[in-house]
């Protein structure tokens, strides 16, 4: 619930300077990995992620929830996301067909998010997509580890990204599917 007092149009606030952070690491995260600095590209990915943790939860403890930030927020974490995954396939790392289906879901989401945003209907996530998220940011994050994985033999970091793609996929179905319910509900009344 927000608070009546706090102007919702309000950008300037920890949650939404947090989430402009994030975004500007972006830029920082692709240098360093593309120079070869993994596990420094890796620390600026975990900040980026704390950073999203972080503004969620104080936004929501502290009625500071905004328009801009219901719309920046994911953004910033899908930008993110996408940086890294296009970093990863240009190293080799990750196949192209993963960018492809995640970066699309992504895309996607965004485009029907604003869409549903204009009509008036926030669409929000779903235990699916959460979970789906985990997996495909685990599978990511193993992926800084690829080389001991490609010395065993077992391509766990690629695995797990298979899953979190289907998982996404699944995810992708049930946020369209409400999203329609949404829209239906809507011109009904």
């Amino acid at each position: 619930m927000e608070n009546q007092d706090y102007d919702p149009k309000t950008i300037w606030n920890v949650p939404n300077i947090l989430t402009m952070f994030r975004i500007v690491l972006i830029p920082v995260f692709v240098y360093l990995f593309m120079n070869g600095h993994d596990i420094w590209a890796l620390a600026v990915y975990c900040i980026a992620s704390l950073t999203d943790i972080a503004d969620g939860r104080i936004a929501r403890k502290y009625h500071m929830i905004t328009d801009f930030g219901k719309l920046v927020d994911p953004l910033a974490d899908k930008l993110m996301v996408i940086a890294l995954m296009i970093t990863m396939v240009i190293r080799g790392i990750i196949p192209l067909p993963i960018l492809l289906v995640l970066a699309g879901k992504e895309l996607l989401m965004l485009a029907g998010g604003a869409f549903m945003y204009k009509k008036g209907v926030v669409v929000y996530s779903r235990v699916i997509g959460k979970a789906a998220q985990a997996v495909v940011v685990s599978g990511l994050v193993l992926c800084f580890f690829h080389g001991y994985f490609d010395s065993i033999g077992v391509p766990v970091h690629l695995i797990v990204l298979w899953c979190g793609v289907a998982l996404t996929l699944c995810a992708l179905v049930f946020y369209a599917r409400g999203a329609f319910i949404q829209l239906r509900e809507m011109k009904e009344n």
